[in-house]
């Protein structure tokens, strides 16, 4: 393949995802307070508008000469609202995939007419494509040609009754090569060998962009599915794929039937003996069972495992399981998915569960020595259903993954949204923003060997840790080159313990170690914006502590290092080490108008002795006991340990030097 057909067809579709945070309004112009601006959007939403129709509020406005306020107002709503309304087209677009996929296995496990399964293939992958033509050809092995096997959209005659040779045109490099190929602009193309009545066709067609996929049976090319257009246009990755896996399909449905003329062609030949009729009928019979199991399965959205249970159940002499990819066995597993079939392994059968050239698993059946083709077939189409199950799961996981970053991030960035959307927001994640929370910064220690390593490092621990937050009904997203996570704190539980457990458990996870820094325990996140982005900074601070002191592969939170924190942290957050150590003094000497920061102070200066205290602040001995006493109350049994006599004086006189002098 040259490299700029690579690049072409190989391109990474644009990012289009919702925004992670609330933009300022243009001129640092606060929106209106009712919210109101954004009401002519939410109605354009609702009613499912063209992206055009959004302009016209903000037309409006100025029609009737509204402030710049408002209309900046406006515009900031347009946007998010035209953000969203990609979005939502998004995700029905992937449905609509996802169902079309689905409808066309379902097709594919009652096959009976196989001009009609293709046929629906070609119309889902045109009408989800969006493109004025696509087709179907079939290798002619008799002939050693190519001919045209079904149309959709096509309108000249000449272009339906093509038969080219083999190496011929866009579709000859497809099936040379067994790859996907694209053309922006096919007659300015020369990757290919053009021929006159090729190019005379396309020309009738008025074909210009033209994208072709490959039909595997095993390593063989048994034809090519097409897509295309009469203009100029860029096929982007996510839609090469989806036309690979209607391919995919597509080869299924004509090894189905050529499985099911075979066995007709059997039955049909032996006419010896009624007890090999029953047998084959009893055969097919299984067949049709597993199909009809493997289709409801997917219509009510079984697992891998049911899948599993059901093709057990149909081959009776043996038990299947699915195997993760690194547990199945590596030469059997490569060889399945190199040939498109289950393969023996011992006294084991072996089908690889593949989507794109990534192993997912294996489907394994055991105690099975003897297994006859429509058996095979069985277990392999169940490697293609769990296949797309795996696919589907794997799109939902993310797209959760995603939304709880999405959260986060709003948490940690956004400090004017409405609390209200936020609890919401939670809620449907499993997530109660009004309960104890910890935030933990979360690294990869471990030295990576070049870029790409490190990105799919980091892009392991953002899966593991969104993983754990599904798991604990907390949040996690990427940040700062790498993760953070918002974790609740269960009752008796402290941050450092949680931070322990979360750097085993993710270390583990990605067989990495993970350093985890973590804050102290904040709650009513929704109603305070500033509580989690202070609490990320106090992560980050531990984090920095723990990595200086080459303690990799920890955890602790803010608590655990005292004031040499502040010697080890990046950032001197003085005022956060007076407030962890002295805090509750301070606030009571301001509520109640005492004296014990500097009945403290005294005490310190003359040894921790009562009656020293007691002359220096010119005050009863009693007087003194009380206030100490009192200061125990609000600091803790142990506040005259040393370590924290340490702490409490280095606290004091960092209090004293950045409060104003006194006169």
């Amino acid at each position: 393949m040259s490299s700029d057909h690579a690049q072409s067809a190989g391109r990474p579709a644009a990012d289009a995802g919702p925004p992670t945070g609330t933009a300022a309004l243009p001129g640092g112009a606060a929106p209106p307070p009712d919210g109101s601006a954004g009401t002519p959007f939410l109605e354009l939403l609702a009613r499912g508008a063209p992206a055009t129709a959004y302009e016209q509020p903000v037309l409006l406005a100025r029609a009737e000469g509204r402030s710049a306020e408002w209309i900046a107002a406006l515009d900031h709503a347009k946007l998010l609202a035209l953000r969203v309304r990609a979005e939502l087209e998004g995700r029905r677009r992937r449905e609509a995939e996802l169902s079309a996929l689905f409808e066309t296995a379902h097709d594919l496990a009652g096959l009976r007419d196989l001009d009609a399964v293709l046929q629906a293939i070609v119309q889902r992958a045109r009408s989800l494509l969006g493109t004025d033509v696509a087709y179907l050809t079939l290798n002619d092995p008799a002939r050693k040609d190519t001919y045209m096997r079904v149309t959709e959209g096509s309108v000249a005659a000449r272009f339906q009754q093509l038969r080219l040779g083999m190496g011929e045109g866009l579709g000859g490099l497809v099936a040379q090569t067994a790859r996907p190929y694209v053309t922006d602009d096919y007659f300015e193309d020369a990757r290919f060998q053009h021929t006159g009545t090729i190019d005379a066709g396309v020309q009738d067609e008025g074909l210009v962009a033209i994208l072709g996929v490959p039909l595997m049976l095993g390593p063989h090319v048994i034809g090519v599915l097409f897509a295309a257009d009469r203009r100029a246009r860029v096929f982007e990755r996510e839609q090469i794929a989806l036309l690979g896996s209607f391919a995919a399909l597509a080869a299924a449905a004509i090894d189905s039937a050529n499985l099911l003329t075979e066995t007709r062609a059997a039955l049909a030949g032996l006419e010896r003996a009624n007890e090999i009729i029953r047998d084959r009928s009893a055969v097919i019979e299984r067949a049709s069972d597993v199909h009809d199991r493997l289709a409801e399965l997917v219509l009510r959205g079984g697992g891998v495992h049911d899948v599993a249970a059901a093709v057990s159940q149909v081959l009776e002499d043996g038990t299947v399981e699915f195997s993760e990819a690194a547990a199945a066995p590596a030469d059997a597993l490569e060889a399945s998915r190199a040939e498109g079939h289950a393969v023996r392994h011992g006294d084991d059968w072996v089908a690889a569960v593949t989507t794109g050239g990534e192993l997912l698993g294996a489907l394994v059946l055991r105690g099975h020595r003897g297994l006859d083709p429509v058996d095979q077939r069985t277990l392999e189409r169940a490697a293609m259903v769990t296949s797309l199950l795996l696919l589907a799961r794997r799109s939902a996981a993310e797209a959760e993954q995603r939304v709880r970053g999405e959260l986060l991030d709003d948490l940690l960035d956004a400090r004017d949204r409405d609390p209200r959307l936020l609890r919401e927001r939670a809620t449907r994640l499993h997530a109660d923003l009004d309960a104890t929370y910890v935030v933990l910064a979360a690294r990869l220690d471990t030295p990576a060997a070049d870029a790409d390593q490190e990105a799919d490092a980091r892009r392991r621990l953002w899966s593991a840790a969104s993983h754990l937050a599904a798991t604990r009904h907390g949040l996690a997203a990427a940040r700062d080159g790498g993760t953070v996570l918002l974790l609740p704190l269960q009752r008796g539980a402290t941050a450092t313990e949680l931070a322990r457990r979360t750097a085993r458990h993710l270390g583990t996870a990605v067989h990495e170690a993970v350093t985890v820094g973590a804050s102290a325990p904040v709650g009513d996140l929704a109603a305070h914006p500033g509580t989690a982005t202070a609490a990320y900074a106090e992560a980050q601070r531990s984090l920095e502590a723990l990595r200086l002191l080459g303690r990799t592969g920890d955890g602790a939170a803010a608590e655990d290092f005292g004031f040499l924190g502040l010697l080890l942290a990046g950032e001197r957050d003085v005022a956060g080490f007076v407030d962890r150590t002295i805090g509750r003094v301070t606030a009571y000497d301001d509520r109640r108008g005492t004296d014990l920061v500097r009945t403290l102070e005294a005490y310190f200066a003359c040894g921790m002795s009562p009656v020293r205290t007691k002359d220096e602040l010119h005050v009863h001995v009693n007087t003194v006991a009380q206030r100490l006493e009192r200061v125990g109350r609000l600091l803790g049994e142990d506040w005259q340990t040393p370590a924290r006599v340490l702490e409490i004086q280095l606290a004091l006189r960092l209090h004293r030097l950045s409060s104003p002098a006194r006169g």
